[in-house]
């Protein structure tokens, strides 16, 4: 039986990252040149990339990275909905693992990376609660990143799994490429970590050049 983990990556696409969006989409395409030409981690991880902005929009579809030749590229636009990426991301996921299953796949709780600069001008939090909701067995592990105009506290919230905040000791555009590079290996020690037994660990650095990881808090 094929295993599959699934990455899903949620990218900010408000107006607020104009100065950072080619950056970004450079980062995400030496991702796919890395993990689309590793055929052992291709064959056991799925990668989607979803936008967001005044709404969201999958710009690619769950795939096998060595058989995507070319990806539609983020684009700034409005302004910053975190709930309608929660949604999308939660309809996605649902309608995702119900193909893989339907193809025979053993599939493993997915992966998101969740990257903003700016905090939501929408009510989100129901949205949230939804895509994390215990009683879902999809629910994803998110991992988030935040730099610019966004609350720690909001990125600490969001993260599951891991929170990450710019340090600011490096510029945007570099840490945005430090952002990508830690989502790829992220895929890639992932995807060697599948055991025969069906074993399976998600990875993530624990240091990110330019980032610091946020302390989840007692309550």
């Amino acid at each position: 039986m094929e295993q599959v983990l699934p990455f899903y990556v949620i990218c900010d696409e408000s107006y607020s990252m104009e100065d950072h969006i080619d950056a970004l989409n450079d980062g995400l395409q030496k991702l796919h040149a890395a993990v689309g030409s590793d055929p052992v981690v291709a064959d056991k991880t799925r990668f989607c990339i979803i936008g967001f902005s005044d709404d969201a929009e999958v710009l690619l579809e769950l795939s096998d990275l060595s058989d995507v030749t070319s990806t539609k590229g983020l684009v700034v636009k409005g302004g910053t909905n975190y709930g309608a990426a929660f949604r999308l991301l939660r309809d996605t996921i649902d309608g995702d693992v119900a193909n893989l299953k339907a193809e025979g796949c053993r599939v493993y709780r997915p992966a998101a990376f969740f990257l903003s600069d700016g905090q939501p001008n929408y009510d989100w939090r129901s949205d949230f609660a939804r895509l994390t909701d215990p009683s879902w067995k999809s629910r994803p592990n998110i991992v988030a990143f935040g730099f610019g105009a966004v609350d720690e506290s909001t990125i600490a919230e969001i993260g599951t799994f891991k929170s990450f905040i710019a340090d600011n000791t490096i510029g945007p555009a570099e840490a945005l490429h430090e952002f990508a590079s830690a989502l790829t290996k992220s895929i890639v020690q992932s995807g060697t970590s599948m055991t025969n037994a069906g074993d399976v660990t998600l990875k993530v650095p624990d240091q990110v050049p330019g980032f610091t990881e946020l302390k989840a808090d007692e309550i």
